[in-house]
């Protein structure tokens, strides 16, 4: 552990070598912030681990045994940590040479922020609605499950999921920014604890956002601060079972945090719904060519 350090960036791998060497090579060309920079492998099959310890000497590669997921790989990382921030990075991003030092100094200058990320957008240049998100109460569910946050994308009410009602240029309070891009407070991480790793892909990032908000801690979304994501590298390499990883998410998240002050009867409903949407999910993308699957959520 290095003492005194601005950053801990820890980028979580697996079979996305290529996509991997672009990110680290933008870490690498970082200014303006002192960081360590961890890797951690999930035990992938593509020589990931081999080329960053040629081509990356200066980072700590860890090579995971097994793929137990993104909770737990980022875990073995930020347990290690020593950095004032802790950045979750995902390896299918692009970013400029300062904007790791613009995302610290924005923590910097808001003290009662625990986590942070800015505007992520897509290769051809759309937002990645992720990058800002409310939690997935019973209703906002409801309103992603049945379609009316497409339908009504800029109600307030309807378009609270992915807060599509709002300037995408506007800086904003919101529940969760997505962990592609998520730099968090170490004292925020010191008091709600490291990633929950019953979540074995999605919702992990939503849960960290929410224990911390409930220690009162702010999450910010920051659009003056920009990163490209090539979104779903790894997911897609197995698109039904990431699907269902989704939608698994979104059932623990619901039962660890609203199931009990839930009517019986429509946490019902809500845990049919979200099964429902899955089978319906899973069919829709079986009945695609195989190049065109992706995860359906």
């Amino acid at each position: 552990m290095k003492i005194g350090i601005d950053l801990s960036v820890v980028v979580l791998n697996y079979n996305t070598r290529d996509l991997l060497r672009g990110c680290l090579r933008c870490v690498e060309q970082t200014q303006g912030a002192s960081m360590e920079v961890f890797v951690v492998d999930n035990a992938s099959g593509d020589g990931s681990a081999d080329m960053v310890e040629a081509e990356f000497p200066g980072f700590c590669l860890i090579r995971s045994p097994r793929n137990g997921g993104y909770a737990y790989g980022n875990n073995l990382a930020l347990s290690r940590a020593g950095g004032r921030y802790l950045l979750l990075l995902n390896p299918d991003t692009e970013f400029g040479p300062t904007v790791l030092a613009d995302m610290v100094e924005y923590m910097d200058s808001h003290p009662d922020v625990g986590a942070a990320g800015p505007k992520i957008v897509l290769p051809d240049g759309r937002l990645d609605l992720a990058c800002r998100r409310a939690f997935p109460t019973p209703a906002v569910a409801f309103y992603r499950l049945s379609g009316l946050s497409r339908l009504f994308p800029r109600s307030a009410r309807f378009g609270r999921y992915n807060f599509t009602y709002l300037d995408p240029d506007e800086e904003a309070e919101v529940d969760s920014v997505v962990g592609a891009f998520m730099l968090v407070r170490r004292e925020a991480v010191e008091q709600v604890g490291l990633l929950d790793e019953r979540f074995f892909m999605y919702g992990e990032d939503l849960d960290w956002a929410y224990r911390m908000k409930g220690e009162g801690w702010h999450i910010r979304y920051n659009p003056r601060v920009k990163v490209v994501h090539q979104k779903g590298a790894s997911s897609r390499q197995a698109s039904q079972r990431t699907t269902v990883a989704f939608y698994r998410s979104m059932y623990l998240f619901h039962q660890k945090h609203f199931s009990r002050s839930t009517w019986a009867p429509f946490n019902w409903l809500i845990v049919s719904a979200i099964y429902l949407r899955m089978i319906w999910s899973l069919a829709r993308n079986a009945l695609r060519p195989p190049g065109a699957r992706r995860v359906s959520t």
